[in-house]
């Protein structure tokens, strides 16, 4: 798809990535490019193996390309050296996983308030984030349980908090309601919802069908590792 550059936040181009396993090379991504503008809700599909979380991985500077480039908000991130990738996702990028990543001696609001560590903001301010990402997911008055306290969906609304906490420039989640019951799962995507409405570019990898027809705007479908559909429900 074609769009103006200012209108661009992320542009994969001829992306590839391989793992090796012993002698063997295994391609899990084969020249992958497409575009996705501000403000968009993609959603990323594809069977198991695919290279969905791969894919995931790259744009957020988690793992790195074999070739090609990605660039995000006008950063080319595959020049990046370690540290200048750590201090660029600290302000522009939230990651949701399919099993919370919380820490569990940290409670809810401090769980929160960690990637705020890596920004200039005061302790004051610190403050005022996190209670305001708590309160968007609904968990203000849970802000001081632990996450052995929480239920699996309350959990991951902490983790959607700890992704928005610091206003990024896109979300990324990663299969984040996998392990959640249908009325969860809603809650979860309305919440998303919300924070595309408010200008937030979000990327998702799912299995859900169900969900791609309710909530994303984009579908990307993986296969083999190579780029197969992109298409708007």
């Amino acid at each position: 798809m074609s769009m103006d550059k200012m209108d661009t936040i992320v542009e994969i181009r001829n992306v590839s990535k391989s793992y090796r396993r012993g002698d063997h090379v295994l391609p899990v991504l084969t020249d992958i490019t497409f575009d996705i503008a501000y403000g968009e809700f993609l959603a990323i599909m594809g069977p198991s193996g695919s290279g969905k979380s791969t894919l995931l991985n790259l744009i957020a500077g988690i793992d790195h390309v074999d070739s090609g480039s990605i660039v995000v908000g006008g950063e080319d991130i595959t020049s990046l050296s370690e540290t200048e990738l750590a201090k660029w996702r600290a302000g522009n990028v939230g990651f949701i996983f399919q099993f919370y990543n919380l820490i569990p001696v940290l409670t809810a609001f401090e769980n929160v308030d960690l990637p705020l560590h890596l920004t200039a903001l005061s302790r004051t301010q610190r403050r005022e984030h996190v209670e305001m990402a708590l309160n968007m997911v609904n968990l203000l008055d849970r802000m001081d349980h632990y996450p052995g306290q929480l239920s699996g969906g309350e959990q991951q609304r902490v983790a959607v908090a700890r992704a928005l906490v610091a206003d990024p420039l896109v979300l990324l989640a990663d299969e984040p309601t996998g392990n959640l019951d249908p009325d969860v799962t809603l809650d979860i995507m309305e919440m998303f919802k919300a924070a595309n409405a408010r200008g937030t570019t979000i990327i998702m990898a799912t299995h859900d069908r169900g969900l791609i027809w309710q909530f994303p705007r984009r579908v990307i479908t993986l296969d083999g590792g190579r780029l197969a559909s992109d298409e708007r429900p």
